[in-house]
């Protein structure tokens, strides 16, 4: 028994998003002129109000951006480079909607577009959610 290849309207897309913890949204509001929203907490708000399927917002233990140094997280606090992974995940027409849509916020961010696996659902053959 041989399996059809799914269409790719089903398959899922990541978008990861890689940029300084210190990173700050654009302003839209009076209050934010005096304290902008961080860039993390943003793209989250507006990934849900877009319908975006999944958003996680990746703690970094160690790592460093481009033309930066080495950082580590600390539980005091960390470096304000220290980098951030926003991972949004949906198909590759939304998520290239969403960056379109967003496109001077992410101006500065390195995103990284890739297709995914097809994710495995009880009853699936070679599905070991079931055994």
């Amino acid at each position: 028994m041989t399996t059809q290849p799914q269409s790719r309207t089903h398959a899922l897309t990541a978008l990861r998003l890689y940029f300084p913890a210190n990173s700050r949204a654009r302003p839209t509001r009076f209050w934010h002129r005096l304290s902008a929203p961080a860039l993390a907490q943003h793209l989250l708000a507006v990934a849900r109000r877009a319908g975006i399927q999944q958003a996680l917002l990746y703690q970094i233990g160690s790592g460093y951006l481009p033309g930066e140094r080495l950082s580590h997280h600390h539980l005091e606090g960390h470096a304000l480079r220290h980098p951030q992974c926003l991972e949004l995940l949906d198909s590759e027409a939304r998520l290239r909607a969403f960056m379109q849509e967003h496109a001077e916020e992410l101006r500065k961010v390195r995103a990284v577009l890739f297709a995914c696996e097809l994710p495995m659902s009880a009853g699936e053959p070679g599905s070991s959610a079931g055994t």
